[in-house]
């Protein structure tokens, strides 16, 4: 199985879904942010390894004790996976902390003060020129 492949694509798709009601609804450790979310899942061709992208909504420090706490549960969310997922190999799951949400939303955040910085002088101006 190529790593594009109709198939490997599927099995992406089916392995995120699980994983992500696995961590959202079963996962009981309080370490475990409850705004985590499964951006994307690569499951090897050989369905051996399986690299799960995680994105934290809130501080740094609850996405390194979100990671953490997937980590030291690993175990049984691999276990949950096998029962939901019928693949011929459970995957071994490594979790990624994704900073790209967090990344976009702090350039959105700055593109918006350039463009605010921008109109506020503009507005200032005809407001003085009232004034006046």
């Amino acid at each position: 199985m190529r790593k594009n492949s109709i198939k490997n694509i599927r099995v992406n798709s089916e392995v995120q879904r699980e994983l992500s009601n696995i961590i959202r609804t079963e996962v009981k450790d309080p370490r475990i942010h409850p705004m985590t979310s499964v951006v994307a899942v690569e499951v090897a061709p050989d369905l051996k390894y399986c690299k799960a992208y995680i994105s934290v909504l809130g501080d740094e420090e609850a996405a390194k004790e979100t990671i953490q706490g997937l980590k030291n549960a690993v175990g049984y969310i691999r276990r949950a996976l096998a029962k939901s997922v019928n693949l011929r190999n459970t995957p071994e799951i490594t979790f990624i902390l994704d900073q790209s949400i967090e990344y976009g939303v702090h350039m959105s955040k700055l593109i918006d003060d350039v463009m605010g910085g921008s109109t506020e002088p503009e507005e200032r101006s005809e407001e003085e020129e009232r004034q006046d």
